[in-house]
């Protein structure tokens, strides 16, 4: 039984509330380097919020004994009060009792104890670290509910379309008894729906769809950016507002924070549009793909820290090239300037031996698809740039895509401190929690689990080379497992080694599940079904975040899921998540790490560290080094930020 919606004032979209962001001195970057660290404890941190909580059973005993028709009239009354008194103490941990209430009695779920502290730390904006299977989608309905019944609009941000949907759907009841309406937004969206779900009192939207439709109205709004400015051109007839699409940036609850603010905040996201202005030159491009295959590598160009660098030897080798093809063609603009062709060569470099089919990319319908590092899913809308989409197009033998044209650009740590209140969740913050706060002014807020974990780590295997061998032996350890009914799940670091390792299993007679980018699809029945017993699902870091690997109660008597993580990812923390797959909410389950000669984590350290201590010691080394260099790139990216919103402060924004 919904509640009907109590009128109020709507937020004109106009009026685009956010924080405005300005670069900080070098007294306030210092402050932040010294003030990082120096957080109140856990502790004392989750013993202030669980004091609270004596006040929301008693508010949720009274709730309980109330009918249906008496919820809605409490509904109404803690809505009028919201709106005219805001977000008071005692009216936050009433609201919070009322919506575990309505939870329990629209979905059959009561928030335990851990979730309504979780809440009441995203309610403070803080990131909440919950551990893996504690029921964050539930958790984020406490926050989220609260500040839309106090009349503020929110936006629940998540890594991909699926999951915005699907949470969207299973807590709609939740929203709907309260009188508040939902929206989601998935790729593809008519302008028309987008419109409409942003107008939602709670909108539920992944990261990169939210920031395009930011960008995209940054396009609409031109310099007419400031409210005043806005209803100015407005009465003038120079903007439509029918055309925008978000309402301000009130509150927004980031869902697995640590990827969506951290590991995907290394790449500025860019709105293009193609540039039939400047057509690509197939012919260039084949000429430098092919002197790029004749150089060698420590002999025309190094690699170092996975950079690929000219030598003096390659650069001589490149001008002697472009004086042979100028001489037979003619002054041909692309070999001419000495800066433009070594960058031009260097592009092509990246192309050969940086970047990997089915690693870093798929080609699927003649298309070069990039595939995200971090979650093993393909970004199907976005494209290299500066020429290299082009050029790994060429090797593939695909058709060139048209070059691009920047029309804007922003970046994640510059777009989410805009927004009034910003909060996250995530199963793994708290290696992140300096930089966290350094970037967004958010602190990390460690939660305890409901139950006790009762993951069993049964240690590293090692193989001193990469030679077949280990998928060998994965897959006889499935065997093992499965015969004694348990479910397996096998964690592989890229598309290939997920393929490779699936063929193995089949010339063993082992029925198994695939998820990949290539099913990306079937994401949702590939992971309810991983939990059955004897299944054997073959994943890459796709399986780490945001679904739930439900166990069968036969699968549970046997001892739970059973993880082997073959290889360590670029950050310990996906390996975290994906051992947070196994024994949830109290289940029994275990894991263990499969290890070998991975060159690719290894070229993250020096050469006489590469051969010194037990292989699984160096593997953990190369990947601290790696997790501090991509620090290192968020760092000068935002710093880089910094500069040219300061060269640009004339206009008031750089997209």
């Amino acid at each position: 039984m919904a509640v009907s919606s109590l009128p109020r004032k709507p937020v004109d979209v106009l009026d685009r509330p956010e924080r405005h962001v300005e670069p900080p001195t070098p007294l306030e970057r210092l402050w932040r380097w010294v003030r990082a660290p120096l957080h109140l404890p856990d502790r004392c941190q989750r013993w202030r919020l669980r004091a609270a909580l004596p006040t929301i059973h008693r508010h949720g005993e009274r709730l309980a004994t109330l009918d249906e028709l008496s919820l809605n009239d409490h509904i109404l009354s803690l809505r009028r009060r919201l709106l005219a008194h805001g977000l008071t103490t005692r009216l936050i941990r009433e609201t919070f009792a009322t919506v575990r209430e309505v939870a329990w009695r629209e979905l059959g779920m009561a928030h335990h104890d851990v979730q309504l502290i979780g809440g009441l730390a995203l309610l403070e904006g803080c990131i909440a670290e919950m551990p893996t299977g504690e029921g964050k989608t539930l958790t984020a309905t406490l926050p989220a509910a609260t500040a839309a019944l106090a009349g503020v609009p929110v936006h629940i941000i998540t890594v991909n379309d699926y999951l915005a949907s699907r949470d969207a759907e299973s807590m709609g009841p939740v929203y709907d008894r309260l009188g508040l309406r939902v929206g989601a937004i998935v790729h593809e969206m008519e302008p028309m729906h987008r419109r409409s779900a942003y107008s939602a009192d709670i909108t539920y939207c992944t990261n990169k769809e939210l920031v395009f439709d930011y960008l995209r109205d940054g396009r609409e709004l031109k310099q007419d950016r400031t409210p005043l400015l806005a209803h100015a051109a407005r009465l003038k007839g120079a903007l439509d507002d029918q055309r925008l699409l978000l309402k301000g940036l009130h509150f927004a609850i980031v869902d697995e924070a640590d990827s969506v603010m951290l590991d995907e905040a290394r790449t500025p996201l860019v709105l293009s549009g193609q540039d039939t202005t400047d057509p690509v030159d197939i012919a260039l491009i084949d000429e430098v793909l092919e002197l790029a295959g004749k150089f060698q590598e420590d002999e025309h160009f190094v690699r170092e820290k996975n950079q690929l660098h000219l030598t003096e030897k390659g650069k001589k080798a490149l001008a002697e090239q472009a004086e042979q093809r100028l001489e037979a063609h003619g002054q041909k603009n692309g070999w001419l300037g000495r800066a433009r062709r070594e960058w031009l060569l260097h592009q092509a470099l990246v192309a050969r031996h940086q970047f990997q089919r089915d690693r870093h990319y798929l080609v699927r319908d003649g298309q070069v698809q990039i595939i995200d590092e971090h979650s093993g899913r393909v970004l199907a809308d976005r494209r290299w740039e500066r020429g290299l989409q082009q050029m790994i197009e060429r090797l593939e033998g695909c058709e060139p895509s048209d070059p691009n044209r920047t029309l804007a650009r922003l970046t994640y740590q510059r777009f989410f401190r805009r927004y009034q209140h910003l909060a996250g969740m995530t199963g793994t913050a708290r290696e992140v929690k300096s930089e966290l706060w350094r970037t967004y002014r958010v602190r990390v807020v460690s939660i305890p689990p409901h139950k006790p974990s009762q993951r069993v780590d049964l240690g590293v295997t090692t193989f001193k080379a990469d030679d077949g061998h280990r998928w060998h032996y994965v897959a006889r350890r499935a065997r093992e497992l499965i015969a004694s009914g348990r479910p397996v799940l096998i964690a592989t670091v890229s598309l290939a080694d997920s393929e490779v390792l699936s063929s193995v299993l089949a010339q063993l007679g082992l029925d198994h599940s695939v998820l990949n980018a290539r099913q990306d699809e079937e994401e949702a029945d590939v992971i309810a079904a991983a939990g059955q017993c004897e299944a054997i699902t073959v994943a890459t870091s796709m399986a780490g975040r945001g679904t739930d690997i439900a166990l069968e109660p036969a699968a549970r008597e046997a001892g739970g899921l059973h993880i082997i993580i073959a290889g360590l990812h670029d950050a310990s923390r996906i390996d975290r998540q994906i051992a947070g797959r196994c024994a949830r909410q109290g289940d029994p389950g275990s894991v263990e790490w499969v290890l070998f000669d991975q060159s690719t984590l290894l070229n993250e350290i020096q050469g006489w560290q590469r051969h010194l201590g037990p292989l699984h010691k160096r593997l953990k080394l190369a990947q601290n080094q790696r997790e501090r260099r991509h620090a290192r790139e968020r760092a000068r990216l935002l710093e880089a930020d910094w500069r040219e919103a300061d060269q640009l402060g004339f206009s008031g924004r750089s997209e």
